[in-house]
């Protein structure tokens, strides 16, 4: 697996200069004495009894059989662990030109033309290497062996793939957060650099650029490294500053609370970037918090109020003009779940809530209790942390996981304070880390 394999290719030139450059706590910057320093998220340990294994992804079949009046096909490996796939997948995902378009990495085999009930007509091993299935029709279906291993239907075999494909390892934090840390011209030009931003963006939600230069337009080659940045009502960047006549609370130099932004989209920006261009010397601290680990405290602390806040649909509204006029409107959960309860995105922004509450008179008040509840530990001492940007710094931050808010400074006649922000979207990370992940395991 991938993953497997990244630890052990990589460990030697990551994991030092990750510890070094990445987790040390910046200067002029605060953290718990004794706080624990994030663990890479590349660096994993291996599974009790297959240290090994990772090394030697050149798995081999000890016999094959059809089970189950031919609807499964069991392979029996060398190590003594067996697979059964069933005859449908196989034949959905057989791999010949005429069912798969190797080019294009797809399908061709059309889905009506496949037969749900199809058995085997006969099975064959080759080489302890490759599997051959004849099926009635008489099309001939061939598979590899590290093909099937890595899509093998065990509980195990399906965790690892996930893990794999999504890095759903989360690393919660409060106000104990070490800053993870890099240079922003490694990180522009150097794959290893690049990885570990994804990596550490992914696992703890933020990540410091430091040392960018101190203008507008920086922001567009960080989003030419990872493809594309996200375009929205207010552009493809946006300028954080103290305007006349704000068209967002963001635009002035007052306190901004905990906040997600642009929940009044249907599909939120996964990530945010904020450059910092100009600070001004007093106040304008940023503050965020880790709203994954609050989300969990609040389960725990108050059932009933974490299951009002991700049920109950809240209304969001933007009005007004920037890159074009706009008036959106959305309904959105404060905290949106996945199938096992977990909390996988925030949608919490005070100032775009709207007036309009589409809920009974009756659910308002224990609406209002929950999500002061929900308030009250995003602000707590233990669960913030801040910290002053000073130019040239970028901070990325998951916009679907952390909240943030800026502390108030004093406005003068000239532009004291100015950020340059962009979005991107989790789908267009996600992407650049794996094609990252896959050239560096390339090198090696």
């Amino acid at each position: 697996m991938w993953t497997a394999v990244a630890g052990v290719l990589l460990r030697a030139k990551v994991r030092q200069a990750c510890t070094r450059s990445l987790l040390r706590v910046p200067k002029g910057r605060s953290a718990v004495p004794g706080a624990t320093l994030p663990q890479h998220c590349c660096q994993r340990t291996a599974r009790v009894g297959h240290t090994a294994q990772p090394l030697n992804m050149k798995a081999k079949i000890q016999k094959v059989e059809a089970l189950e009046e031919n609807h499964f096909v069991c392979v029996h490996w060398e190590d003594g662990s067996e697979s059964r796939f069933p005859c449908v997948w196989l034949r959905d995902n057989c791999q010949c030109p005429d069912c798969f378009l190797h080019s294009a990495k797809a399908r061709k085999l059309v889905f009506e033309d496949l037969d749900v009930n199809i058995v085997v007509k006969d099975v064959t091993l080759t080489d302890r290497k490759k599997i051959s299935i004849t099926w009635p029709d008489e099309h001939t279906s061939e598979y590899e062996a590290e093909w099937l291993k890595k899509r093998c239907f065990s509980e195990e075999a399906r965790a690892e793939m996930r893990k794999d494909l999504f890095l759903p390892e989360c690393q919660y934090w409060g106000s104990d957060l070490q800053l993870p840390e890099l240079p922003f011209e490694e990180v522009l030009y150097n794959d290893e650099s690049a990885y570990k931003w994804l990596c550490t963006l992914k696992k703890v939600g933020i990540v410091l650029l430091t040392g960018a230069p101190a203008r507008q337009g920086e922001l567009v080659k960080l989003g030419q490294r990872i493809g594309f940045l996200r375009l929205t009502f207010y552009g493809p960047t946006w300028q954080v500053q103290d305007k006349t006549d704000a068209n967002n609370v963001a635009y002035t130099s007052g306190k901004l609370s905990f906040h997600t932004d642009y929940p009044v989209l249907q599909h939120p920006p996964g990530v945010q970037f904020l450059h910092c261009i100009k600070q001004t010397a007093a106040g304008g601290e940023s503050e965020v918090v880790d709203g994954f680990h609050v989300a969990n405290k609040l389960k725990k602390q108050n059932p009933q109020a974490f299951q009002i806040l991700s049920s109950t649909a809240v209304d969001y509204t933007d009005v007004g003009v920037d890159y074009c006029d706009f008036a959106m409107q959305c309904k959105q959960r404060i905290i949106d779940v996945d199938d096992r309860g977990q909390a996988v995105r925030i949608n919490y922004n005070n100032a775009t809530r709207d007036t309009v509450f589409d809920v009974p008179a009756e659910k308002v008040r224990p609406f209002y209790a929950a999500l002061k509840e929900f308030d009250d530990l995003l602000n707590s001492t233990e669960h913030k942390f801040t910290y002053k940007m000073k130019p040239g710094d970028i901070v990325t931050f998951d916009n679907w996981r952390l909240l943030h808010g800026r502390r108030s400074y004093q406005s003068g006649a000239t532009v004291t304070r100015h950020l340059e922000g962009a979005y991107a979207d989790w789908d267009v990370v996600m992407s650049r880390l794996r094609l990252l992940r896959k050239r560096l395991l390339d090198r090696n």
